[in-house]
């Protein structure tokens, strides 16, 4: 928005799009934006400029956009609560991510990642063991990737040994 654009706009603030300007946008949980949202999107991707509220001149879009959500976008067409001419403009190439309880083979791979994050970020180093491995594919992940970093990170903190078990798992995985 542009100065003096409302009562409290006391300064210039430039919008996504603009801090955005020759990068990616990522618009995450897309099958949740309010149909006029969806609309002002539109008219950005179609035309390829936007004015600034409050602002009189045309500025270029120049971004690339990521849109991601856990929502069926075709069923939510049908249903008349997402734009059908905007799921068009955003399926260029879609991408469909499973969650994670159908990855298994990746939730190793990503708690590790998540325990040499949390290293970095200066709280103390884990490792996972075969047991506390398996432990982890076997949970059903409703919180997606999400849970996953959490419990690393709690795990991180508050697990005494260096070494993560099963048992250590299942002690987090459900305290409240």
């Amino acid at each position: 928005h542009e100065r003096g654009a409302f009562t409290g706009a006391q300064t210039r603030v430039a919008g996504r799009f603009e801090q955005a300007a020759g990068g990616t946008l990522f618009l995450d949980e897309i099958g949740d934006m309010p149909m006029d949202a969806q609309t002002r999107l539109l008219r950005v991707l179609q035309s390829g400029e936007f004015t600034t509220v409050g602002g009189n001149r045309p500025i270029r879009a120049d971004v690339r956009i990521i849109a991601a959500t856990h929502k069926n976008l075709l069923d939510l067409i049908a249903s008349s609560a997402f734009r059908e001419d905007l799921y068009y403009r955003l399926n260029v190439i879609p991408i469909n991510l499973p969650p994670l309880r159908q990855r298994g083979e990746d939730v190793g791979f990503l708690a590790r990642h998540f325990l040499d994050i949390a290293a970095k970020e200066g709280l103390p180093r884990k490792q996972l063991d075969d047991s506390g491995s398996a432990r982890l594919v076997a949970h059903d992940w409703p919180g997606n990737v999400r849970e996953l970093e959490n419990l690393m990170r709690r795990l991180a903190v508050l697990a005494r040994d260096d070494v993560i078990s099963a048992s250590l798992v299942e002690q987090q995985l459900y305290a409240a």
